[in-house]
């Protein structure tokens, strides 16, 4: 793919900048920075994502219904309950690279170059999880 060699030096149509805003636009919001964060290694529930943002699940379910809307999240149902995980490896690699751009503007080693026993993980792995 020409992404990957970052070759990819065409000019941008009009209908694909609008795409374009519409996304950092969806982006430019604490939390829902946060539930794409939590998102980035696995799918999660409105419950769990509630849990992690610390706010109620209606207002939880409303940020995703805008993050699905801009394609950035996608949902599987199991029974009643639904589970939110990022669309594609295009979005959670723009969700990580944000991540690790803004640690680099504050003090110190940015977490992401700290070994994981230095670094509180959002999802501890257990051993099941690791064999």
């Amino acid at each position: 793919m020409n992404a990957d060699k970052k070759v990819c030096r065409r000019r941008l149509q009009e209908d694909e900048v609008n795409l374009m805003v519409e996304i950092f636009r969806m982006l430019a919001d604490p939390t829902r920075i946060t539930i794409l964060w939590a998102l980035v290694e696995r799918e999660l529930s409105v419950n769990e994502l509630a849990a992690i943002v610390e706010k109620p699940g209606p207002s939880v379910s409303q940020h995703l219904a805008k993050l699905r809307m801009a394609r950035l999240v996608k949902t599987r149902r199991e029974g009643t309950q639904v589970f939110y995980r990022i669309e594609n490896e295009h979005v959670q690699q723009l969700v990580t690279d944000a991540v690790f751009n803004a640690e680099h503007a504050g003090p110190g080693v940015p977490p992401h170059h700290r070994s994981a026993g230095e670094v509180k993980l959002l999802h501890p792995f257990n051993e099941a999880e690791q064999a």
